[in-house]
């Protein structure tokens, strides 16, 4: 072999490895999960679908929920940024005792859609949360 059949198949193999080097990074996702921006701010969940227009603000461990003239606190602990659940700090009755369980199934820009399981009951409803602030 002489030096420029060497120096070919050398260079071919570089340039091989170049190439392969860079498909693998161009095809590299890179993906940034930015769920927990709804851990805290204001929130509304539109009248309809059997729930009433509902405005919420998070903060910390806590949620201010006001709905037609009610308002009331809770108690919010998050077990990642797609499961938190609820409790009533101040329960007006036995239903409101009982922790509610929320489950994120879907987020897009600015909402996500959930799943709320009241208890250990077989009782779910599905809805949507808007963050407004």
């Amino acid at each position: 072999m002489n030096f420029k059949s060497i120096l070919y198949k050398v260079t071919k193999q570089i340039l091989l490895c170049l190439t392969i080097v860079i498909l693998l990074n161009s095809c590299k996702q890179e993906f940034k999960d930015n769920s927990g921006r709804f851990k805290e701010g204001v929130f509304e969940i539109p009248a309809g679908d059997n729930f009433v227009k509902e405005t919420i603000i998070r903060k910390d461990s806590i949620q201010i929920s006001k709905y037609g003239n009610n308002i009331d606190t809770l108690s919010i602990k998050w077990k990642n940024n797609f499961f938190y659940t609820l409790k009533y700090i101040n329960p007006k009755n036995a239903l409101q005792k009982d922790p509610m369980y929320i489950q994120i199934n879907e987020i897009k820009e600015d909402s996500y859609d959930f799943t709320v399981k009241i208890g250990f009951s077989k009782f779910t409803k599905k809805g949507t949360i808007y963050k407004i602030k």
